[in-house]
């Protein structure tokens, strides 16, 4: 997969919708939006299932978390952009599990598995998939938002926290850890739980990423074990 060069300017090539009858004026901000994404058109043109595949192609770039070889898990995998992303970067040797409580179209290299990643057999269903513990844990996930900034900054983090426990179940003694978090403040309580368990942790903002969006990528590595469990996890 080619790097994560950025797509080319739109200046010039400004796209706008045929027809704006019957649509809301958010839905229409939305559509027009679309339309005019570099990173949009860039994804269909590489065939990646999402402009959201950048953003992990940007993050890989920086801090190289996909290594050949490596047992990989997408949590809230559909459509299956990261999953993608993960199949080309760990290669033949490496092994990816997508996991989704949605069904998702299958991605070739990888195996796809429908289910709630809170659900009591989803860490052994991971693991006997992977043939082991995995060596990066993903979460791209995020709640339906509500507009309402503090209430969808408390239920990204509670979704991230959520996926920090899984992760500290099914990882490896060195792996990572990778999750989706709005700004707001309690990302910063997260961050503590974080550093008990991983010897780096970061925040990341992609270029994929928008920047009128609160959206950031918390990326910690060097997981030390799943002694000490997380605040909040009960096991």
């Amino acid at each position: 997969m080619a790097k994560p060069s950025p797509p080319g300017s739109s200046r010039g090539l400004t796209q706008r919708l045929r027809s704006a009858e019957g649509r809301s004026t958010a839905s229409q901000k939305w559509l027009n939006r679309q339309l005019n994404d570099p990173y949009v058109r860039a994804a269909k043109e590489r065939g990646l299932r999402s402009r959201a595949a950048f953003k992990l192609l940007e993050m890989n770039e920086k801090v190289k978390l996909l290594k050949p070889g490596a047992r990989v898990v997408d949590l809230g995998a559909a459509p299956g952009g990261w999953t993608q992303v993960a199949v080309q970067e760990v290669g033949p040797r490496g092994q990816v599990v997508a996991l989704d409580i949605l069904p998702m179209d299958p991605v070739p290299g990888a195996t796809t598995l429908q289910g709630d990643f809170q659900e009591e057999e989803a860490e052994a269903r991971i693991i006997a998939a992977l043939g082991g513990k995995a060596d990066l844990v993903l979460s791209d996930m995020a709640p339906n938002t509500t507009g309402h900034g503090a209430t969808d900054h408390l239920r990204i983090m509670a979704l991230a926290e959520l996926a920090l426990d899984f992760a500290v179940k099914v990882l490896a003694p060195g792996g990572a850890f990778v999750a989706k978090v709005f700004q707001g403040g309690s990302e910063k309580d997260m961050l503590v739980t974080l550093k008990r368990h991983f010897t780096s942790v970061r925040h990341v903002k992609p270029p994929a990423s928008r920047k009128e969006s609160a959206e950031l990528y918390v990326v910690a590595s060097g997981f030390r074990g799943s002694v000490i469990a997380p605040a909040g996890f009960k096991g």
